[in-house]
């Protein structure tokens, strides 16, 4: 793969330059949304990965998980303009040689797995909000997600930017309304919590990091409007803390319920059972829904992006909106069977806890080493008169 110099890319973006909007807070809000979605969103992996820590263990773990996001993604995202690679074939055809069919396969199988987990969570919104059978959330959530990847990265890129301020500020309420309705509880339960056992919480925490970290890989296509490796920085020091603040506040909200909240399939609707607003509770499950359509759309648009740069280098043409429409069928249809087979709590608790070995294995050390090496070779490249 050439390399690319950040004059390069600065000259070739200067034509159109992108917005600082593109440049520093996509990247962010497209890896936010696919943290977000499925998982904590609904509260399943606050109380798979985080509550079993204690209040304040849960709390470190959740700040750890936040600094190694941050840090994998600037890694990620400097090795990525590298090696000019903006699909996670050709990333990681650049990162592991041969050895990406290795990643190929893992890739598959976890989308598979994600977006099982996502319809399942649809299905038990459905079910909670409105009554519905659990099969009608999850095709309400197939079918957004098959009108968005259909067209490509504008719509895309639409979606994260507004679905980015309905989750905000619906998270901003929810962290209100939780203090004034049961803060007392949430102050009792960090004031009585045992000292936090620290290999527990670590743990826990670079778990929840490791089969996360997928989300640096989902969003290499919004990765082209970087112009320079100062962007890069910036875009992934920004992801952490994007992805993670929501994930603090629920948690700290949950307290007021632990250590009872851990069983529950939807913890959210937990809480807002007892704020006791039906008007937010309605709002809370409507981004529920529109989490879990940004992360569906991320995982199946990276995959579609992945078949593109393949067709592109085949035939030289771009795959179209129908392609993009039956691959994008084809790949939800056999995922929402296993949402409704297994259930929630079944494929978080079994599933992740599996791939995170598997994504430290084939992404994180290959990253930590061979990724460095061709990140600090391109900035002495860039460096040299």
């Amino acid at each position: 793969m050439p390399e690319v110099s950040d004059a390069a890319a600065g000259a070739n973006a200067h034509a159109g330059r992108p917005s600082r909007f593109q440049r520093f807070l996509l990247p962010g809000l497209a890896f936010k949304a696919l943290v977000i979605g499925g998982g904590y969103a609904t509260g399943r992996e606050v109380a798979e990965f985080f509550l079993p820590s204690g209040p304040w263990g849960g709390v470190y773990a959740i700040l750890l998980a936040t600094f190694l996001f941050s840090a994998a993604c600037i890694l990620t995202f400097l090795f990525a303009r590298a090696a000019r690679s903006f699909d996670y074939q050709s990333f990681f055809a650049a990162l592991l040689g041969p050895g990406w069919v290795v990643w190929e396969v893992a890739y598959i199988l976890f989308v598979i797995l994600i977006l099982a987990v996502y319809g399942a969570a649809a299905g038990a919104i459905g079910a909670a909000a409105l009554g519905w059978p659990a099969l009608a959330g999850t095709t309400a959530l197939m079918i957004g997600i098959i009108i968005f990847t259909t067209f490509g990265n504008r719509a895309v890129e639409r979606l994260f930017e507004w679905a980015a301020y309905l989750l905000y500020g619906v998270y901003a309420l929810f962290f209100v309304f939780a203090f004034t309705t049961f803060g007392d509880r949430i102050a009792d339960g960090f004031a009585s919590a045992a000292p936090a056992d620290a290999g527990s919480w670590a743990l826990n925490g670079g778990t929840y990091f490791s089969y996360n970290i997928l989300g640096a890989i989902v969003v290499l296509p919004v990765l082209r409007h970087l112009t320079s490796s100062r962007d890069a920085v910036i875009a992934g020091a920004i992801c952490g803390p994007l992805a993670m603040l929501p994930a603090l506040l629920f948690f700290v909200a949950t307290v007021a319920f632990y250590p009872t909240i851990m069983g529950a399939e939807l913890p959210s609707d937990t809480l807002l059972a007892a704020m006791d607003r039906p008007w937010f509770r309605g709002l809370f499950q409507l981004m529920v829904f529109s989490a879990l359509l940004q992360s569906g759309v991320s995982a199946v648009h990276a995959f579609n992006e992945r078949v593109d740069a393949a067709w592109r280098r085949s035939r030289g043409l771009p795959i179209g909106a129908r392609a993009r429409l039956l691959i994008s069928l084809g790949l939800l249809a056999g995922c929402m069977f296993l949402a409704d087979r297994f259930g929630l709590v079944a494929l978080i608790g079994s599933g992740y806890r599996f791939f995170a070995y598997v994504l430290l294995a084939v992404f994180v050390v290959p990253l930590c080493t061979v990724g460095v090496g061709r990140v600090l070779k391109n900035a002495r490249e860039t460096a040299a008169p």
